[in-house]
């Protein structure tokens, strides 16, 4: 098994640039308050206007969402949880981390983050700042994650200065499916190596493995575990990233890292099959 790269330094925050916008908002109240990066003003200036007929909408389709959410997550026997050990010790040691999942595995990849809350990690989940965002956030709030406001297509460096805040300040940790939005899948891309480095955050590999499960035809393959189904749910060993990675470099662990997740879910498949 791979052995943690020692822990890399963590960099100063970049200068805040003043943004209009922001400083022209009036604060939302601590109970309301989302996570919104500076891009969010920027994208959420849609055509698309939250009116009270696709309110209801949104609500009615939550509810529904999360009765489902929970029907699966109630009948399904978790089976064994490898590593669970060590990713509590992390979540100690670290406070905040850069936990990782496959987009096919978002059902129990939430749970998996879900159940280190009482460890003491707080999990937040990036969500579209445009209006189809809305259900989401509504349901990430039901489930009691953190809703990060903003888009996953973003990658400059005011995006990253918000995830760095976000990450050290707020100690809140983003799930992050390395090969969305939309794929390729299992294509590990580069989100999670630079927010590790510019952090200094160690990244958590997560994969899932299911006795029984239906496969979507969608570019992820996505998976869902059938009731009454063993899951088991695999931790990895916690990854920190050094400074000054050369394009090169920067490629070769994200190799590493998928490779990490591919062998993380057959360790979790033959799990499974120890019974």
């Amino acid at each position: 098994m791979r052995q943690p790269i020692a822990p890399a330094r963590v960099l100063k925050e970049a200068p805040v640039v003043p943004d209009p916008d922001i400083e022209n908002e009036a604060p939302a109240s601590p109970e309301r308050q989302e996570l919104r990066n500076t891009l969010y003003r920027k994208v959420k200036r849609g055509r698309r206007q939250l009116t009270p007929g696709r309110m209801l909408v949104y609500r009615i389709a939550v509810v529904v969402a999360w009765q489902l959410i929970r029907f699966f997550w109630a009948t399904c026997r978790i089976h064994a949880r490898p590593g669970f050990e060590r990713a509590q010790a992390a979540v100690r040691e670290s406070k905040s981390l850069i936990p990782v999942y496959w987009h096919q595995h978002l059902m129990f990849g939430a749970r998996a983050l879900l159940d280190l809350r009482p460890h003491g990690l707080k999990v937040g989940f990036l969500i579209s700042a445009s209006v189809d965002g809305t259900a989401p956030a509504m349901l990430v709030g039901r489930v009691g994650g953190h809703v990060i406001r903003g888009s996953s297509t973003h990658t400059g460096a005011r995006a990253l200065r918000d995830y760095y805040e976000t990450i050290v300040k707020q100690e809140i940790s983003p799930a992050i499916t390395p090969d969305g939005p939309r794929g390729p899948v299992h294509e590990f891309k580069p989100g999670a190596v630079m927010l590790s480095q510019l952090t200094g955050k160690p990244i958590l590999p997560i994969s899932i493995a299911a006795s029984h499960t239906l496969r979507f035809k969608t570019w992820d393959r996505f998976e869902l575990p059938l009731p009454f189904s063993r899951v088991v749910i695999a931790y990895g060993e916690p990854v920190r990233m050094p400074r000054g990675l050369d394009p090169d470099s920067l490629a070769r662990m994200q190799a590493e890292m998928a490779q990490t997740l591919q062998e993380l879910q057959a360790q979790a498949r033959a799990a499974l099959d120890r019974g």
